[in-house]
């Protein structure tokens, strides 16, 4: 497999955290074993194990650079990333699950709290600028390729579940008008706010909570069992976003962001409030019309994106208090 153009346009390969990150990344680059055996023992969401993840399916992305493009279906490295897959998977199934059904999964997410206390209620009523920029480095993993993790389940639908689907993937994809990529946008809302936007420059600087956020998409995205959870995902982003979004234009403006910046968020205030319909309306019930038993792992999926997005509001408000960066340390 090395002796093969190796692929120049991907990003730089990340720093190994720990064991098994690092011998995926040297499998990468020198073909180097790989320690099979290790995963049983790693801790399911901490930096080992997150990054050694998210480096795999980094490969059905855009790759790294100075990386075979073949590395992709590479035996050895796809049966790491199952054991890897398997230990996250069991702990989300134990640690996260609360709801066997879509409606009441769903019914929390539908009513705003009075006094929310998660990481946009605090960028708008108290964060800083640095504190935004920071939060805008480690939503990059995502919103430089916002869209993209969910467009794997589109083959895994049909009829009125893909319909609804598509139409959603084609707003965020900009509607036919490249210059209103969402990704795009974001990359906007890096540049006003002085940071690279370069795809995949900060993976370092991401905490293995952020990491873990990304990673779930992957995860659901990539195997046609879960689209069900891929579903569930992709409901809570949308039901959650328009809200969300609103707070967080609200913190660039108070902050003086830029333009950019505060566009990217009121643009998802109303793109997503019509989204959360078409997906609750079209994609979830064409779904469960179509595949009643997939409910629970529907629920599965909501139940997974909050638990993930709780885990990663705890350790970055819990640094920001401390008047700590909230970033990995070798990155920051």
């Amino acid at each position: 497999m090395r002796d093969t153009v190796l692929d120049l346009q991907g990003p730089p390969l990340p720093r190994g955290r720990g064991a098994i990150s690092a011998a995926v990344i040297a499998h990468l680059t020198t073909g180097e074993p790989l320690p099979v055996s290790a995963v049983a023992d790693a801790d399911p969401y901490e930096d080992d194990l997150q990054l050694a993840l998210y480096v795999c399916y980094e490969l059905h992305y855009r790759g790294f650079g100075g990386v075979d493009p073949r590395s992709e279906w590479d035996p050895e490295l796809l049966e790491l990333r199952r054991g890897l897959e398997d230990r996250f998977l069991a702990a989300l199934r134990h640690d996260a699950s609360r709801h066997a059904t879509v409606t009441d999964a769903l019914a929390e997410l539908l009513v705003e709290p009075v006094q929310g206390g998660g990481v946009s209620h605090f960028l708008r009523d108290q964060g800083e600028l640095w504190q935004v920029k920071e939060y805008a480095i480690q939503r990059s993993l995502y919103h430089l390729k916002e869209a993209d993790p969910h467009a794997w389940v589109l083959p895994r639908l049909r009829g009125r579940a893909k319909a609804g689907m598509a139409a959603v993937e084609f707003d965020e994809f900009g509607g036919g008008h490249a210059e209103r990529i969402h990704a795009g946008l974001f990359a906007d809302l890096m540049v006003d706010l002085g940071l690279d936007a370069t795809y995949g420059r900060h993976v370092d600087a991401a905490p293995a909570q952020m990491l873990a956020v990304v990673n779930l998409m992957s995860l659901f995205g990539l195997h046609r069992a879960l689209r069900g959870c891929l579903i569930g995902h992709f409901a809570t982003v949308e039901i959650t976003s328009s809200p969300g979004s609103a707070r967080l234009a609200a913190a660039m403006r108070r902050t003086g962001a830029g333009r950019a910046a505060e566009f990217f968020y009121t643009e998802h205030v109303e793109a997503d409030a019509v989204h959360e319909q078409v997906v609750r309306r079209e994609v979830i019930a064409g779904l469960l019309e179509d595949e009643p038993h997939l409910e629970a792992d529907i629920a599965f999926g909501v139940d997974t994106t909050i638990f993930l997005e709780d885990c990663l509001a705890g350790h970055v408000l819990g640094a920001w208090r401390d008047g700590r960066s909230s970033l990995n340390v070798i990155g920051a």
